[in-house]
């Protein structure tokens, strides 16, 4: 995804920078996308003072909040520093032989790979890129992932073309907690909040506050489908969802229930 935050785009409220996104309509439902653009977010800031500074401006009741997990793992300190990361010989191996993508840093590199296997362990990685390996024959993806778990598919980092210097030294990993984390901003900030780990290829919700987990992962997943928080160095990690109010329109509910009968048809097929 290409860098989106143009001028045309841009607005401010109370000192508070964000670009509109292209509405989202699912069902006749419109929704707007803000995209909340911050300073970088260092390791051990408080989310909750970055969320009040930069959120709670142009929140209303209603909105959901869709927040990177990047920035909550930053707060957090959930990271891994490449120094402490000590290369061997399977996974300078192995790395040769991995697939790289353009979603960020794949298992092609070296210390990725090595930060895989302190985390997973060598037999799990070693099985993994094992079934891996048969199931690409058969064009099946995404399997090396799967067996591996302990959330590998979520550490980010070792970027050394980052834009941020910072981000060359160091991974993220998965944020801890997420749903409690969304629970405290609810609790603190009265924001309904969503954690989410989001590309060009795919969402995956975290976790999610207490207020919306009426709301299915489905459809939260398609408020941000597009990936409007974008790459590189935007800034915006913060996606402030906005329910456009029309007469006679159909209600999330409606949405949610037609979403659960198009599943219900397809498993009977």
């Amino acid at each position: 995804m290409g860098f989106r935050n143009s001028e045309e785009t841009k607005r401010e409220q109370d000192g508070i920078v964000y670009f509109v996104r292209k509405n989202m309509n699912l069902n006749d439902i419109e929704f707007e996308r803000f995209a909340i653009q911050t300073h970088f977010i260092e390791q051990n800031e408080s989310y909750i003072n970055v969320i009040k500074k930069y959120v709670l401006p142009l929140y209303s009741e209603g909105d959901i909040l869709s927040i990177s997990e990047k920035v909550i793992s930053m707060c957090q300190n959930n990271t891994v520093d490449k120094k402490d990361v000590k290369l061997g010989f399977w996974a300078k191996t192995l790395s040769k032989f991995a697939s790289s993508n353009n979603r960020g840093v794949a298992m092609d590199e070296p210390y990725k790979l090595q930060l895989a296997i302190n985390l997973a362990g060598l037999p799990r990685i070693l099985f993994a890129c094992f079934c891996s390996a048969i199931t690409k024959i058969f064009g099946i993806k995404g399997v090396f992932y799967k067996i591996a778990g302990h959330g590998i598919d979520g550490i980010d980092g070792f970027y050394m073309h980052s834009s941020f210097d910072l981000y060359h030294d160091i991974a993220l990993l998965n944020p801890k907690n997420p749903g409690k984390v969304c629970d405290e901003i609810q609790k603190e900030l009265g924001i309904n909040s969503m954690i989410v780990d989001a590309n060009d290829f795919g969402v995956e919700i975290l976790g999610k506050s207490n207020g919306i987990k009426s709301l299915s992962n489905e459809f939260l997943s398609l408020l941000i489908k597009d990936n409007p928080a974008g790459q590189s160095n935007e800034l915006t990690p913060f996606i402030l969802i906005k329910k456009v109010a029309k007469e006679n329109e159909n209600s999330v509910d409606d949405f949610e229930a037609n979403l659960e009968n198009s599943e219900k048809v397809e498993e009977d097929k």
